[in-house]
């Protein structure tokens, strides 16, 4: 489908001043819905792939979409990609070993590993085959470990189980009755990741359009009618036709897919987020060269796989950080490192693997939220990948609760969205 108006337009120099606008969603929806409504269609701006969200999974597939035919549009609300979960991360490459064996996470993350080592090699992105340890103390969670292992057998992944004696002779001051190696995880740099995406996607023909703001979408004549803020006082709005729109908004997805149905519409439980906010703490300099660590080292995670628990990751400069802790909150904007669990408490939840650090040790990183359609308590969810057409919206593809592991299942996850819509 050719640009009826061109896409360029839609690239603001300055910051939305509708950024919070989603949050006001039933104040805004009905002059935004209007106003979407009074656009005629030669004023709309025609693409054949509109993207909304240009954290990892957006770009990834804004970058797949576009190198087809026809014209791909990626847009998001903040200033530049990646600003929130997708920068917010442990930036470990997970082997796909926790999860249940049919469950998507455990399909996409497998598979993405795989594509994300191929396209790090490719295009020359910093990375590391670090390996991880999963580690155990006492009966229970050897027994654990011992049903990891054999879940890991049903998966094909490498991983292989070794005594305390071993891990003891390999790693002195990390402690376990035993441990589970897995060889294939990693670290990568996200950034990095994410630039060589959008590199992609522009060379490909397709358009990035930060401080972008979606307020409004209608379906409309086999389409979608989509309202969107630039924060251009000249062109404050601007109206986008898509028949195909790509939901990867992150903390906000549930939302975006709410814009599209009423109140009473099953999307609004069965795609409600809630949200986890999680601190790192990054181990300081002095610490760093007491304790040498080589590889990441994971507790086991509690039953219903909420967290991995506090672990500890390396990155690429071979800084030691611990986390993410788990607070619930409504918010999914809220960064600020007050409240969550007391640092004695953190101390005390690395100790079970690594005696030696301190408090002191210790100072606070950053801070991530992750979308869970997990409820606080409630049982493992899978990931939300689908394309809408039985229930009435054809083209219209939600990826909702994309939490970990996003980051490396990204890849796998542009394919499978490819897959189902052509």
């Amino acid at each position: 489908m050719a640009l009826q108006r061109r896409v360029p337009l839609l690239l603001p120099q300055k910051p939305v001043c509708l950024v919070d606008a989603l949050c006001a969603r039933r104040m805004l929806a009905t002059s935004a819905s209007e106003r979407l409504a009074q656009y005629k269609d030669e004023d709309l701006t025609m693409v054949d792939h509109l993207v909304i969200g240009a954290g990892v999974v957006g770009l990834a597939v804004g970058r797949q979409l576009a190198q087809r035919s026809g014209s791909t549009l990626v847009v998001d609300k903040n200033r530049q990609f990646g600003m929130e979960t997708s920068s917010r991360n442990s930036e470990v490459i997970h082997a796909g070993i926790y999860y249940p064996k049919d469950s998507l996470r455990t399909k996409v993350c497998i598979e993405g590993k795989h594509r994300l080592y191929a396209y790090c090699q490719q295009q020359s992105i910093l990375h590391r085959r670090v390996g991880k340890w999963v580690v155990a103390q006492g009966a229970e969670q050897l027994e654990y470990l011992h049903a990891l292992r054999r879940h890991c057998a049903e998966l094909s992944v490498p991983a292989e189980l070794i005594s305390g004696a071993v891990a003891q002779e390999e790693e002195p001051l990390v402690r376990a009755d035993a441990a589970l190696v897995s060889p294939t995880t990693g670290i990568v740099d996200s950034h990095e990741f994410m630039s060589a995406m959008l590199r992609d996607l522009a060379d490909s023909g397709g358009t990035f359009a930060p401080n972008t703001s979606v307020v409004a979408m209608q379906r409309d004549q086999g389409s979608y009618r989509v309202l969107v803020t630039t924060g251009d006082p000249e062109t404050p709005f601007m109206a986008i036709r898509a028949p195909v729109v790509v939901n990867a908004a992150g903390l906000w997805a549930d939302r975006i897919a709410n814009m599209l149905v009423p109140d009473s519409h099953p999307w609004r439980e069965q795609y409600r987020l809630h949200f986890a906010k999680g601190r790192y703490y990054v181990l300081d300099a002095g610490a760093s060269a007491r304790l040498r660590v080589r590889r990441l080292v994971y507790p086991v995670p509690d039953r219903n796989i909420v967290s991995l628990g506090t672990h500890l990751t390396l990155d690429l400069a071979g800084t030691i950080r611990f986390g993410p802790d788990v607070e619930w909150t409504t918010s999914n904007t809220n960064y600020a490192p007050g409240g969550g669990a007391p640092i004695d408490e953190v101390v005390r939840a690395i100790n079970a693997y690594l005696p030696a650090v301190r408090s002191e040790d210790l100072s606070l990183g950053y801070t991530g939220i992750r979308p869970k359609l997990q409820r606080p308590g409630g049982a493992f969810c899978d990931f939300v990948i689908r394309e809408e057409s039985d229930t009435g919206m054809p083209g219209f593809v939600n990826l909702i609760g994309l939490e970990s592991p996003g980051l490396t299942s990204s890849l796998a996850i542009a394919a499978m969205v490819d897959e189902i819509l052509h």
